[in-house]
């Protein structure tokens, strides 16, 4: 079971964010090409700075916790599909939480 530790970790995540889409109304999922945007970015660069860290052996990831599939990333190397779904997740939660403020307290944040 260890070898799901991670994919469960981010699964928690969104579950745990999920209802703010629906109870607060913060339609992050429903702007889903707004999403994928702002996501695109995030990928690419922690995604080629990942593989950069591991090429170099700055940074590796424990096959224990994985479920052992990998993304081909060229010459540096391979990226395990748990973190490009962490580079996924966690922006997507973080939008989530942000979104859920904005909606409870308005005067929090200066909008455009």
């Amino acid at each position: 079971m260890r070898h799901i530790v991670y994919l469960a970790i981010l699964v928690v995540c969104l579950v745990g964010t999920l209802p703010l889409e629906f109870a607060l109304g913060t339609r992050v999922y429903a702007r889903w090409r707004q999403l994928l945007i702002t996501l695109l970015p995030v990928v690419v660069l922690f995604g080629a700075w990942d593989l950069w860290a591991i090429h170099d052996g700055a940074w590796w990831y424990d096959r224990r916790y994985l479920l052992g599939a990998t993304l081909p990333s060229g010459i540096l190397g391979r990226l395990p599909l748990e973190e490009l779904l962490f580079f996924l997740v966690i922006p997507t939660c973080s939008i989530l939480a942000l979104e859920a403020v904005r909606a409870r307290k308005p005067h929090w944040i200066v909008s455009e």
